[in-house]
């Protein structure tokens, strides 16, 4: 063990209780019991808002973007935990001085999938959805990329974890189809290499990887990142030994584009990014919708992958023009 890092007798690794965040607890987990710098890690479960509260509407002007790491956060303050574990996409662009984010793993894939009831609509993605199908999501990026590409499909919201959606697709016939996160789908043991996968209950549904150059993923998509205390250096320096650095210059490009955008904004933001020149480079591409109906906005910019905030403040200037 390094001289530099001392054996921590036991860390409390936070985390929400649907079946995702417990598969990525125990991601975190593994990787943290691999470094051999903690002698007991114990799993603490919280409720948040937003698993409480189904009747919220989420990504909406006014919306709480903190709805699924508030009760986590107290936590920290507390000290009832000492990391919380995040989809990186739930987490606000901006921490309070607080907290801090110290580590992520390697990213999962980022696209979005589309996972329709039958499964000869999913053969060609979007395009194979006949006119006046519903499609069922809860995000207003995927929304507004729905109405882009196939102005003829009726989007309606959606609640609950994935398998509860899934399972609403399946079932009912009030939904065509819905969108969701490759990353999750994947996590929970999903197999997407066919045409279709087994909804919860047994049911077949069709499914297609949707292009993430076209279908922007939301920014942090497929990431898993751990929260401390930001007082906390020394968990912090653990945490550090299984960050992936290039999954980490990625996200900091991503987020410091939100930031860019404003902290409050609740505009539909698409992003994606991509490594060059061996990771020393990063490719931003973004679309943002006004949420007022007004003109689509989209940019390209590319810089060094530890400047993220240059590469934001290009966007910026490339939206303003």
């Amino acid at each position: 063990m390094p001289s530099s890092l001392r054996l921590l007798p036991r860390l409390v690794l936070g985390t929400r209780g649907s079946d995702l965040a417990l598969a990525q607890e125990r991601l975190v987990r593994g990787a943290l019991e691999g470094t051999g710098l903690v002698d007991e890690i114990v799993k603490e479960v919280i409720a948040t808002t937003g698993d409480k509260r189904l009747d919220l509407r989420l990504g909406v002007p006014g919306a709480d973007k903190a709805v699924f790491i508030k009760e986590l956060e107290e936590a920290l303050l507390e000290g009832t935990i000492d990391a919380a574990v995040h989809s990186l996409k739930d987490v606000p662009g901006e921490l309070d001085p607080a907290f801090a984010l110290v580590a992520t793993l390697p990213r999962a894939p980022i696209e979005d999938v589309l996972v329709t009831r039958d499964p000869a609509h999913a053969a060609k993605g979007l395009a194979s959805l006949p006119d006046g199908a519903v499609v069922a999501t809860s995000s207003v990026r995927r929304c507004r990329l729905i109405q882009q590409f196939r102005p003829g499909l009726r989007v309606v919201e959606i609640r609950g974890n994935v398998p509860t959606r899934l399972g609403k697709v399946a079932i009912s016939r009030e939904f065509d189809a819905t969108i969701l996160a490759r990353a999750g789908l994947e996590r929970l043991g999903f197999d997407l290499r066919g045409a279709t996968l087994t909804t919860p209950g047994g049911g077949i549904a069709g499914c297609s990887i949707l292009d993430p150059r076209e279908f922007l993923p939301a920014a942090g998509q497929g990431a898993i990142v751990v929260e401390i205390r930001a007082a906390d250096t020394g968990i912090a320096d653990i945490f550090r030994r299984i960050n992936d650095v290039p999954t980490w210059n990625r996200i900091q490009a991503e987020r410091a584009w939100l930031r860019v955008l404003g902290a409050g904004c609740q505009t539909p933001v698409g992003v994606f990014s991509e490594t060059c020149d061996d990771g020393r480079r990063l490719r931003v591409s973004t679309v943002v919708f006004d949420e007022n109906g007004g003109q689509t906005r989209k940019a390209v910019a590319e810089g060094d992958a530890s400047a993220p905030e240059e590469i934001a403040r290009e966007l910026k200037r490339q939206m303003d023009q």
